[in-house]
């Protein structure tokens, strides 16, 4: 009793009560001041984080916390003639930066992680590839003078991974014909990205990929594994579509002047290099269960496609090989791909490329030989 009467006299001395309510003002005051001092910090981040997106950018909200900063309903709208409404949008990106870098004047991210985000690509005419030109498209000001180092002296930026799960991707593609881009439709997209140094983009980026390849009878599999540098496009990487509805691959195997494709799937495996803008990508293209509605397919007459199918246990398979100059204005992707198959195909049937040019003629002969050839009489 004495003992506690004791520690209750010097617990509530004049300089113990004096120290207990400074201590609970200070907590008070921090209790008041580190929510408001969030919630504007957050709303100046908001500001700057739209400004840096451009003015086609959405947000629907951003909350900071200790180790991450969380943006939930970023919209991206698409410009004026884009195929697609939005060129990004997302449903959450938690953004986990290296505190620490910013006193080096720097600024490092561990890790980017997105949850169904949907994404459209634009393939023009002329054969670029374009995605989100609001934010990776800005004209230079015209009346700004040249500044040499201008490159350099921008904010170094060091994102060491880039995580995405239950992802949308269209691909629009212009320049196979006239008329409306193609569209190539990827969902359950999952993609694991590694270093990507803004914004010079020179370092060494490993890429994974698997994701769902949308088709009007049945969907297939893409996978892609590799590791590409943006700044100079050097590359190698692994491809390969397993059980892809044929009919979204149409435009790129029949030519313009030929009719299409009822029903098939394809599998294709293909590793390309490039190295000093040069392109060697040999591949491997099957296809199983065709059913053709025109009177050719690839360049072949259709009576050999058909007749080729039923001796290979219903399917087709072919080498070939792509390969050119990125920079030569006479190299195109579509031509090289449509040449290359082509005699990949022809090859894998036993017909010469001559023969078959005879063959696809107006001559009988040409194409009884073709057939003699792969009927092996």
């Amino acid at each position: 009793m004495l003992l506690c009467k004791s520690f209750a006299r010097h617990a509530m001395s004049p300089r113990s009560r004096r120290l207990l309510l400074i201590s609970a003002t200070v907590v008070v005051t921090l209790a008041i001041a580190v929510p408001v001092g969030l919630s504007f910090a957050t709303r100046i981040l908001k500001a700057q984080v739209e400004a840096a997106l451009g003015p086609e950018a959405q947000i629907g909200r951003i909350e900071v916390g200790l180790s991450a900063i969380e943006v939930t309903g970023l919209r991206i709208k698409a410009p004026a003639g884009w195929p697609a409404e939005d060129a990004l949008r997302a449903e959450k990106i938690r953004i986990a930066p290296e505190l620490r870098a910013l006193l080096t004047g720097s600024v490092r991210i561990r890790s980017i992680e997105a949850e169904n985000a949907y994404l459209s690509i634009l393939r023009t005419p002329e054969g670029k590839v374009r995605l989100l030109p609001s934010l990776l498209e800005k004209p230079a000001k015209p009346d700004a003078p040249e500044q040499s180092g201008t490159a350099t002296s921008a904010t170094k930026v060091l994102i060491a991974g880039v995580k995405l799960s239950g992802g949308t991707l269209d691909f629009f593609d212009a320049s196979l014909r006239r008329g409306p881009p193609h569209r190539l439709e990827l969902t359950d997209v999952k993609a694991e990205v590694g270093e990507i140094a803004l914004p010079a983009l020179d370092s060494r980026t490993d890429l994974d990929v698997d994701a769902t390849v949308k088709g009007p009878h049945r969907d297939g599999k893409l996978a892609i594994d590799g590791w590409l540098q943006i700044s100079n496009m050097d590359s190698e990487l692994k491809a390969s579509l397993h059980g892809v509805d044929v009919v979204a691959f149409e435009p790129y195997l029949i030519k313009a002047a030929e009719t299409g494709v009822r029903r098939g799937t394809l599998d294709l495996d293909i590793r390309s290099q490039v190295s000093e803008r040069r392109l060697k990508a040999p591949g491997t293209l099957t296809l199983t269960g065709l059913e053709l509605s025109g009177s050719s397919f690839m360049g072949v007459p259709r009576q050999i496609v058909v007749a080729a199918m039923k001796s290979g246990n219903d399917r087709i398979s072919m080498r070939f090989v792509l390969e050119g100059k990125l920079d030569d204005p006479k190299f195109s992707l579509n031509e090289n791909l449509a040449t290359r198959m082509t005699a990949g195909l022809a090859e894998s049937l036993g017909v010469s490329v001559e023969g078959l040019a005879r063959g696809l003629g107006s001559s009988a002969k040409g194409l009884g030989e073709a057939f003699g050839k792969l009927l092996g009489r």
